[in-house]
């Protein structure tokens, strides 16, 4: 098994246990898979829910460059729905399962077809 093929296994039991969700393995792989170098680097594999910074990064770079949404109010509301799903207090929050709570969120899959 490849190490991505673990990180996706982590990825899968996060969505499971921490938000509720049966995550969708090929909508999960392709994200996992378009977050390309990053999963491997720790602190680049994580989202810093607690810093504005982070989250206006996560904003601009994922929700408006890669889904292609417009700006505007909607996407940071979403963007925190996300974070409360997978928990304020939940330390470590794995970019990837972000990326597919959002995506599946503001039900942009067709990015990934």
């Amino acid at each position: 098994m490849s190490k991505r093929d673990e990180l996706i296994g982590k990825y899968a039991e996060d969505l499971r246990t921490k938000c509720g969700v049966e995550p969708d393995m090929d909508l999960l792989t392709k994200v996992t898979i378009a977050c390309g170098p990053a999963i491997y680097n720790a602190d680049a594999a994580t989202v810093a829910a607690s810093e504005q910074s982070e989250l206006e990064t996560v904003k601009r770079n994922f929700l408006i460059n890669k889904l292609g949404l417009p700006d505007g109010p909607d996407l940071m509301e979403g963007l925190n729905a996300v974070i409360e799903t997978y928990g304020r207090s939940e330390r470590t929050k794995y970019r990837a399962v972000v990326y597919y709570l959002l995506t599946r969120h503001f039900g942009r899959e067709a990015v990934y077809a």
